[in-house]
């Protein structure tokens, strides 16, 4: 049966996350019921990982498999055509090797986190990035986030729901930016806790502030206690950029 593998993009702003629930909207649901309309039967989408209630997606990566003899151009344009009433959209559709999975192939997983950092609030925005008034110190920020990168017990970061197995993860990518009043906080890893980069982000956001030094940060980290670490940011201003493989 060919494989098909999708990149999509979405604004998660109207769905309770990428895996289907009952009674809730959600990203897969939204997809598995295009799929079910084009096919004429049940599919089954594999997505690269979950993304949260208002979570959003600019390289999602899913797969679906396909008995019919459709063509990937087909496929994503007929796709698509059902999606139009929700904000999801099918960059690419391409066929792949059988054994390609879109979670357990994947090498590397991208989120960008954008905060606002103005006085005032934005008009076009509101639900695509956390607005913070007090002017934020990119070089502490970026200081602090130094001592994130490696192989560490995430504990301190990991939402008291997070069903992995093990805190342990490796950081290999954390970086802040700032441009025109856009801060932009890039994290890659193989994988990553439940809540681990928006966890991330509220400490940062703390150093940001002054409220902790860039050194209080190791000492969260070692701690290895959520109670010990910064907020979590919104939903709003996290995406997935990139899926590795």
């Amino acid at each position: 049966m060919p494989r098909f593998k999708l990149t999509l993009e979405y604004d998660g702003t109207p769905f309770s996350g990428w895996q289907r629930q009952t009674g809730v909207a959600t990203v897969q649901e939204s997809l598995e019921e295009a799929f079910a309309d084009l096919l004429g039967e049940p599919a089954t989408v594999w997505g690269s990982g979950r993304t949260d209630a208002g979570v959003h997606a600019r390289g999602q990566v899913a797969h679906v498999d396909i008995a019919k003899p459709y063509k990937a151009f087909a496929i994503q344009g007929a796709i698509n055509k059902r999606l139009r009433h929700v904000p999801i959209s099918l960059l690419n559709v391409e066929e792949v090797s059988p054994d390609f999975h879109a979670r357990f192939s994947a090498t590397a997983r991208i989120y960008e986190y954008i905060i606002l950092n103005r006085r005032a609030p934005s008009a076009l925005e509101r639900t695509r990035a956390w607005w913070v008034i007090h002017p934020l110190s990119i070089e502490a920020m970026a200081e602090a986030a130094t001592h994130l990168i490696g192989h560490h017990d995430f504990s301190s970061f990991r939402d008291s729901h997070c069903q992995a197995s093990s805190p342990l993860k490796t950081l290999d990518v954390l970086s802040v930016e700032k441009s025109e009043g856009v801060v932009l906080i890039k994290a890659r890893a193989r994988s990553f806790l439940h809540h681990q980069v928006r966890n991330m982000v509220g400490t940062l956001k703390r150093v940001g502030e002054g409220v902790w030094t860039p050194e209080k940060v190791k000492e969260i980290l070692e701690a290895k206690d959520r109670r010990c670490g910064g907020p979590t940011a919104p939903a709003e201003g996290l995406y997935l950029t990139e899926i590795c493989y």
